[in-house]
């Protein structure tokens, strides 16, 4: 039986991408971004709020979604679905979108004056940390695709030798939701582990098994209902320390930081699955529409946060409120509009591997 919840939460969080990558601008630590504008601390609590756990959310429901599927398709099936869904959207959207990402960064930072076809040979000869930000190549938001591309072959071969070792058995529903709540246990012993462009693909790996083995199971997804309340009290209150460590007390707290954020991830992430057992284990037009081009406002949202904070960046400098809501009111139109107009046209629905 479908697990409906997880398609929607899905969607859910890809919408968040947009205000998200649109705070990122306003950023109080000085990290370098396609355009960079005043800091703000109200405005940056939504990057640090919610960083420790929406894209951990995203592997997590990778995981799940990967236990369910393997139940239907072989391995080499499964490869190459994510070959199709993962792997061309990623080369697509690295050599389309990203250009235009990292020639506006180039620009802004750091003065380029040539075209911006011309701007295409820096691109692919420039190489420093994959971000794109100072012009140079870069994934932007498809780091997600070949984290997880390769995150799933992976997996699938910790899968593959668990099974035949005969260490498969299911008997997850037993764990006391005390044992589940000590998963937060090595989260900070891995963020600074097997680290590219700033993620850690050791933490998602993690992550990724602990959807398949632990949050798969029906029992434990139950417990995660029970305790939804609990989890978002406890990661909503370690958020906010978190937070406030970060951006607000003027003080390095160091590891604490580092505990607050590993907390914030995990009960949040229990807590989501909770809520949306709950409250999103429905299937209709509306959230079938969405889980549908959910993959098209991935690939397509960043670009037009870029582009629409370029535009306007001189019109609204002075405003900072505007020149926050603005950008992201428009690029949700933009972006629908253009989901909408892709997932119309198939050669388009397949690069950007929407089925």
């Amino acid at each position: 039986m479908r697990k409906h919840f997880i398609d929607n939460l899905r969607w859910m969080v890809i919408l968040l991408l947009v205000p998200y990558h649109a705070a990122q601008a306003f950023n109080t630590w000085g990290e370098l971004n396609y355009m960079v504008f005043e800091s703000n601390k109200a405005i940056s609590n939504i990057v640090v709020f919610l960083s420790p756990f929406y894209m951990p959310i995203m592997f997590l429901l990778a995981g799940m979604s990967t236990r369910y599927a393997l139940k239907k398709r072989s391995y080499s099936q499964f490869i190459m679905e994510r070959i199709k869904r993962l792997l061309i959207p990623f080369l697509f959207g690295t050599v389309f979108f990203c250009p235009i990402m990292a020639y506006i960064g180039d620009k802004t930072n750091f003065g380029y004056e040539g075209s911006f076809f011309g701007h295409y040979k820096v691109f692919f000869t420039k190489w420093t940390d994959l971000s794109g930000f100072d012009g140079g190549f870069g994934v932007g938001q498809f780091w997600f695709l070949y984290f997880l591309f390769i995150i799933s072959l992976v997996g699938l071969g910790i899968v593959a030798l668990v099974n035949r070792i005969g260490r498969n058995k299911n008997s997850n529903g037993d764990i006391p939701f005390l044992v589940i709540c000590l998963f937060v246990v090595p989260l900070p012993l891995l963020y600074d582990l097997l680290v590219v462009g700033g993620k850690s693909f050791a933490e998602y790996l993690y992550i990724f098994l602990t959807g398949y083995y632990i949050l798969s199971n029906d029992k434990v997804i139950e417990k995660a209902e029970k305790y939804r309340w609990i989890t978002f009290l406890i990661g909503l209150v370690a958020g906010i320390l978190d937070v406030y460590m970060f951006i607000w007390s003027g003080k390095d707290y160091g590891l604490i930081n580092t505990i607050a954020k590993a907390f914030t991830e995990w009960f949040m992430i229990l807590a989501l699955i909770g809520i949306g057992k709950k409250k999103f284990d429905f299937h209709g037009k509306v959230s079938k529409y969405l889980s549908s081009w959910s993959f098209l406002f991935f690939s397509i949202h960043f670009v037009w946060v870029v582009l629409f904070q370029y535009w306007f960046s001189d019109l609204l400098i002075n405003n900072t409120v505007l020149l926050y809501f603005v950008p992201v009111i428009l690029a949700y139109l933009v972006t629908f509009i253009c989901s909408e107009v892709c997932i119309r046209i198939s050669f388009l629905k397949f690069l950007m591997g929407t089925k």
